[in-house]
């Protein structure tokens, strides 16, 4: 996925543009930019109707969000007079391909999608279109198909930006002085938003490699040797025994981990603790309950606070637009290129959390705020 870095500067500035999802006159003329992004989605032809069919295909139950998104979803949509279906793809990509197929089968009218593998879903959200139905990329970019209409999410290159920034801050504050001994962990290579958070963080962190501030003592240092199947602790556990046994035998001391979300980094802070080496600086994503009370015990360092209510309000409310025969809302046109378009998207902004800004960040959330009191 490429990603222009200019392109972040420039999300406060992009106005208000919108995405069509039905005929209809519009008074006015459209900026050329607003008509590029209607162009490139192929907006819906018909309005949805009153308590429409709504199917919402979710990976599976690999972090905490997914499972509260399920419950967040069939309330939201059912308290907005829909009829949703919302199913986890637990067995894998053909179950989703299924459940898909069942939702068109079942004349849903708009189909949301967070992709177990967004390169393995064109057949079926191709028939999706051809049905009249509009397609929305749920957190996680549909590839290499034209069959999607809009992506809504948090904005996954500044949440790697953030994870970088956020490793290096915490190993000036419990390290002292570098050069700093390191290690690298990205997420699964079928996941999309996996090498946008890898390579934002890597903006941050290759200068410091490439100084000799920043040791990955390993060499690992590609996403593709970083990479972590499946989101799986497991994976990402084994492969940090075996970078432990292999990389830090002796006095040789592990002062970092990037971890792209916090599943990850209890795996491999279990590896560092079985290997008795003392707790390294480490991030995270998610927000998980036990990562934030570890954050709140000053062990992990970091993880990035995605308020699953607030996306899943967005994508309620992008449907809300077309049955009243408006627009899905997107501010960002440029950047997600899939492979076959540049998708329309509205990124919603992530946030660090450490232990200095847990209580503030959480303030409001039911489950995370009594945890930072």
């Amino acid at each position: 996925m490429s990603r222009n870095m200019k392109g972040i500067a420039a999300l406060a500035a992009v106005g208000a543009i919108v995405l069509a999802g039905c005929s209809t006159d519009r008074e006015g003329t459209e900026t050329e930019e607003s008509m590029s992004a209607t162009a490139a989605a192929g907006g819906s032809e018909v309005c949805i109707e009153e308590g429409a069919t709504i199917g919402v295909a979710l990976p599976q139950k690999t972090s905490e969000n997914w499972v509260l998104a399920e419950e967040l979803f069939n309330d939201g949509l059912t308290e907005a007079g829909y009829q949703p279906i919302v199913q986890f793809g637990n067995s894998g990509v053909t179950e989703q391909q299924n459940q898909i197929d069942a939702m068109v089968e079942q004349d849903a009218q708009v189909i949301v999608v967070g992709a177990i593998d967004g390169s393995q879903l064109g057949t079926q959200l191709e028939s999706a279109k051809d049905g009249g139905a509009t397609v929305i990329a749920y957190d996680r970019l549909v590839k290499n198909t034209e069959a999607v209409d809009a992506y809504i999410a948090f904005d996954n290159y500044q949440v790697g930006v953030l994870q970088g920034d956020a490793l290096l801050q915490g190993l000036g504050e419990r390290k002292g002085e570098g050069p700093y001994n390191i290690e690298l962990i990205a997420g699964s290579a079928d996941d999309a938003n996996s090498i946008p958070f890898f390579e934002g963080a890597m903006s941050v962190l290759q200068p410091e490699i490439d100084s000799g501030n920043l040791v990955v003592v390993s060499g690992q240092t590609t996403f593709e040797q970083a990479a972590t199947d499946g989101w799986q602790a497991e994976n990402a556990q084994t492969r940090m025994d075996t970078i432990m046994s292999g990389s830090y035998s002796g006095d040789t001391e592990l002062h970092g981990v990037l971890s792209p979300n916090d599943t990850l980094a209890r795996a491999a802070l279990t590896s560092v603790d079985q290997a008795g080496k003392d707790t390294p600086v480490i991030t995270g994503q998610d927000s998980e309950v036990e990562s934030v009370k570890s954050i709140v015990a000053g062990e992990q360092y970091s993880t990035i606070y995605k308020d699953t209510r607030e996306l899943v309000a967005q994508t309620i409310d992008s449907v809300n637009a077309l049955a009243a025969c408006g627009e899905i809302p997107i501010n960002d046109t440029e950047q997600y290129d899939n492979g076959v378009k540049i998708v329309p998207a509205y990124l919603l902004e992530p946030t660090i959390v450490t232990q200095e800004n847990a209580a503030e960040v959480y303030a409001n959330d039911p489950t995370l705020g009594p945890l930072t009191e």
